[in-house]
């Protein structure tokens, strides 16, 4: 039985494969969307507008005080009310995107924070802008501390991916809903589906460590 089980499952093995590239897809997008949210909202929470630190406040309160399958059903049902029509598509990058800059946003703000104040005082001192400031002091340092975090963020983004499947987008997760319906055998189809969200989420793994090794050596030799 677990042969012709196998066998099916190789006959399905292109679906997988689609299903997992719209995974890395979604996920790419969603990250570099995120990111620069968050990195945007990150610099403005760490800055000294009060009344824009509150508004941003209230955005990374809500996004991470209420569950993200929510939020998504918020973008792909609610918003066509408004007028706003979206494919399943569009609405998992503008969920996904928004979930992860709030969370990049908290992991900026503490790198940001980690930042000695003597140095930003001194660099003040010495003229420099705020610009000059992010750029040559303050990223650099924060990066080295944040990025093991990011990297954790990352990897739980993609994983948070396969909800989008509850919309209709045929991710990796939705196929393997779809081929467990014709191959009753859940372990082999999910095992298959984990196998596949852990290759994509090892290198990535890897990446951050080599990252975070050269950039220490940056650091040194500031």
């Amino acid at each position: 039985m677990w042969t012709f089980y196998f066998t099916q499952l190789i006959h399905v093995l292109p679906l997988f494969l689609k299903g997992i590239w719209m995974t890395v897809a979604v996920s790419a997008l969603s990250l570099t969307i995120g990111t620069i949210i968050g990195i945007c909202t990150g610099i403005i929470r760490g800055g000294r507008n009060k009344t824009l630190r509150r508004i941003f406040s209230i955005y990374i309160d809500f996004v991470r005080g209420t569950p993200f399958l929510v939020q998504l059903f918020i973008v792909f049902f609610i918003f066509p009310e408004w007028g706003i029509q979206l494919e399943a598509f569009s609405a998992a990058i503008i969920g996904l995107s928004v979930y992860a800059g709030a969370y990049i946003c908290e992991i900026v703000v503490a790198g940001i924070e980690s930042v000695p104040k003597g140095q930003i005082e001194a660099a003040t001192a010495l003229g420099h802008t705020r610009y000059q400031q992010l750029r040559y002091i303050i990223f650099p340092q924060a990066l080295q501390v944040a990025l093991p975090s990011l990297v954790g963020q990352y990897v739980l983004l993609i994983k948070d991916t396969s909800v989008v499947s509850a919309i209709g987008v045929t991710d990796v997760t939705r196929v393997g809903w779809l081929t467990v319906q014709r191959i009753p055998e859940g372990l082999m189809v999910f095992g298959l589906v984990g196998l596949l969200y852990f290759a994509v989420c090892y290198p990535l793994i890897k990446l951050s460590n080599i990252l975070e090794a050269r950039l220490s050596k940056q650091i040194l030799k500031l």
